[in-house]
C-alpha cells in the first residue's frame, strides 16, 4: 500500500465530511488516479459523529482494499468537539499529519491527540468559509487544506 493514500474524515452529520471525501476521490479520479471514497453511518441524524475515507493511488496501482481505514496516513478532524468523543488519532501514522478545523492553536490542540507525534496542522475553516464563501461550509476550506497538507 506504499503508493496509497489514505486518509480519515471525522465529523458530524452535516458538516460535510461525506462530501468532501466523495467531491476529493471524484476530483482525484478525473486526474487519472485509481480512488474510493465513501462514508461510514448508520442510522444516525444530523449532528452525530460520522466517519469518511478516501484512498487515492497513481495509475500503476490498483486499490484491492475494499474496507474502512484504520491506519491512515492523513486524518481531518472537521468538528474539534470529537476530540474529546472519539479516538481521531487510532491508528494514525506519524509519519502522516493530523488537520483540525479549529479557532485554537496548534499548541492548544496537541495536548488533545492522545500523544499523537506526527504533524498538526489548524486551520480556523469557519472563519475562511464566511470571508469566501458567506456562509459556514467547513468542508470547503477542510477540503482544500488536505489537498495540500497530503501533496495531492
Amino acid at each position: 500500500m506504499s503508493n496509497h493514500t489514505e486518509i480519515r474524515w471525522h465529523g458530524r452529520g452535516g458538516q460535510g465530511a461525506k462530501t468532501a471525501a466523495l467531491l476529493l476521490a471524484d476530483v482525484a479520479f478525473q486526474t487519472g488516479k485509481y480512488v474510493q471514497g465513501f462514508p461510514e453511518y448508520g442510522p444516525e441524524r444530523m449532528g452525530a459523529p460520522i466517519t469518511a475515507y478516501n484512498r487515492i493511488s497513481d495509475t500503476d496501482t490498483v486499490i484491492r482494499s475494499h474496507s474502512n481505514i484504520y491506519d491512515p496516513q492523513y486524518v481531518v478532524v472537521v468538528d474539534e468537539s470529537l476530540l474529546e468523543s472519539v479516538d481521531v488519532t487510532s491508528g494514525l501514522k506519524e509519519d502522516g499529519a493530523i488537520l483540525v478545523n479549529t479557532e485554537r492553536s496548534k499548541e492548544e490542540i496537541i495536548p488533545h491527540l492522545k500523544g499523537y507525534k506526527g504533524d498538526v496542522y489548524v486551520i480556523d475553516a469557519k472563519k475562511v468559509s464566511m470571508a469566501t464563501l458567506g456562509k459556514y461550509f467547513p468542508n470547503t476550506p477542510l477540503l482544500a487544506a488536505i489537498v495540500k497538507v497530503a501533496g495531492i
